[in-house]
């Protein structure tokens, strides 16, 4: 594990680095405790302030076969630049001043009440690393779902990690198959910012209700600067369009198929750290379709005293961000 993190620092690993007090690494520690992308995202620093400016390789060089005395004419690979930025979610929480003062440990017992705030913000923040789409919401990032938005058959086109469930309608869910790398997709955050979930302590101030009636508060501000960026497509599999109402029916999607030819979806020289996502409502399938027939891809053990379920070693994670409600995924013109 160690070595991991060395290769592929999540977002806790940089909180510990750049906070020597401490404070940011205790809110991402709780935040991953309600949401465990967090704990598995890659992150690395923006090259240009609040943006990203990347490079993709879109082809590689062939080579040419020679005869004797017969010249080579020279080749190249071929390359794109895509930006990528960084949404800013902010929040502030106040707590009645009585209140707080009647705590033992006021600093702890400021957080505690903070949590629905990060809890919150952790939901909007994995939301939109799923969802979101700068064409739609210029003040967000671009996630996950409107890069891999179409299926198709040229392996030469990021549609080709998108597997059809064969749902319709509007009542489909996903399964997420991600290498987290910085050569393969990560996380961003500002240049020259802290990562992670940022916190202040505001301090006493008097709180003015509509009314006219005052009272005293402590209030805190929680900001979170995050983008996301996709260095190769080839290391994300997205299998989209299963319909959530017919998962009892006969014409059931199979989910341990699509896993299947989603890992073989990824190339063979494999970097980066995998993990499976899925929904409470796909978890729950997928361990009902491994006991009702022999099968050896799904495997079981005790992670940290929790179970956890993983498909050819690669370990599953329940993220209620995955809506039961997405809309079908189209084919690719």
């Amino acid at each position: 594990m160690a070595v991991l993190s060395a290769l592929y620092p999540t977002l806790l690993d940089v909180a510990r680095r750049t906070d020597p007090n401490g404070k940011i690494a205790t809110i991402v520690e709780l935040l991953n405790e309600q949401n465990p992308i967090l704990s598995d995202m890659v992150v690395m620093e923006c090259n240009n302030g609040m943006t990203h400016r990347g490079t993709i390789r879109t082809g590689l060089p062939q080579g040419t076969w020679r005869k004797l005395y017969q010249g080579v004419q020279p080749d190249k690979s071929t390359t794109r630049q895509v930006m990528d930025t960084c949404g800013m979610l902010e929040a502030y929480s106040q707590v009645d001043k009585a209140l707080a003062d009647m705590a033992p440990d006021k600093a702890a017992f400021m957080l505690t009440e903070s949590t629905a705030y990060l809890e919150g913000l952790n939901q909007q923040m994995a939301s939109t690393l799923f969802y979101g789409d700068t064409a739609v919401d210029p003040e967000k990032f671009t996630g996950l779902a409107a890069r891999y938005n179409k299926y198709g058959t040229n392996a030469q086109k990021s549609s080709y990690n998108v597997l059809n469930a064969g749902g319709v309608g509007s009542d489909n869910t996903s399964i997420w198959l991600l290498y987290w790398g910085t050569q393969t997709m990560c996380g961003l955050y500002p240049k020259g910012s802290k990562a992670g979930l940022s916190h202040q302590d505001l301090g006493e101030v008097t709180q003015v209700e509509s009314d006219g009636s005052m009272y005293q508060v402590y209030r805190s501000h929680y900001k979170w600067d995050l983008g996301f960026t996709v260095r190769d497509w080839r290391y994300a599999v997205r299998i989209a369009n299963i319909d959530v109402s017919n998962l009892d029916g006969a014409s059931a999607a199979d989910l341990i198929t699509l896993l299947i030819k989603a890992s073989h979806r990824i190339p063979a020289a494999k970097i980066g750290r995998p993990v499976i996502y899925c929904n409470k409502t796909i978890s729950t399938y997928l361990d009902l379709q491994a006991m009702s027939r022999s099968n050896l891809m799904l495997t079981y053990s005790e992670v940290d005293g929790h179970p956890q379920t993983r498909f050819r070693g690669i370990p599953i994670k329940e993220c209620d961000a995955i809506l039961d409600s997405e809309a079908a995924v189209s084919a690719d013109s």
